[in-house]
C-alpha cells in the first residue's frame, strides 16, 4: 500500500476520495493547494501526489514541474475536471511537464485504483 498525498481545493471532494484511498488500505494526507503540498512533502515520505490542476495559490501545473525538480522519486497523478481549458489540455500538459498518469474528473474509484496501480508499478 501507499503513502498517498492528495491535494484538491474542493473539500468534499478530498474528504470522499481520501476516506476512499483509506477505506483501501493506503494511507492518505491532504492538502488544499500547491503550497500547502510542497510543505508537506518537506517534512513526509510520500510515494504518490494525486493533485488537481485548478486551485488557488500555487496550481497544480506548477506545483507538478516543482515535484519533478525537488522530489523526483515521487509519483504524480494528475486530475482535472478542466477549467478555463478543456480538462485534456490540461492533462496533456501536466503530462509534459512530470505527471506518470492523469486521471480526467470526474472519475470511479476503480480508475482511482487502476491509476495508483499504474504509477507504483513504474
Amino acid at each position: 500500500m501507499a503513502n498517498i498525498l492528495l491535494v484538491d481545493d474542493n473539500i468534499p471532494f478530498i474528504k470522499s476520495q481520501s476516506e476512499f484511498l483509506r477505506y483501501t488500505g493506503h494511507t492518505v494526507s491532504t492538502a488544499g493547494n500547491g503550497k500547502e503540498a510542497m510543505d508537506l512533502v518537506a517534512n513526509n515520505d510520500f510515494d504518490i501526489i494525486i493533485t488537481d490542476l485548478v486551485m488557488p495559490e500555487k496550481e497544480g501545473i506548477e506545483t507538478i514541474m516543482e515535484l519533478s525538480r525537488t522530489a523526483p522519486n515521487i509519483k504524480i497523478i494528475a486530475m482535472s475536471g478542466g477549467g478555463r481549458v478543456n480538462a485534456t489540455d490540461y492533462l496533456t500538459i501536466a503530462r509534459r511537464v512530470g505527471a506518470s498518469d492523469t486521471l480526467a474528473k470526474p472519475f470511479s474509484g476503480d480508475e482511482l485504483l487502476a491509476a495508483v496501480s499504474h504509477v507504483l508499478s513504474l
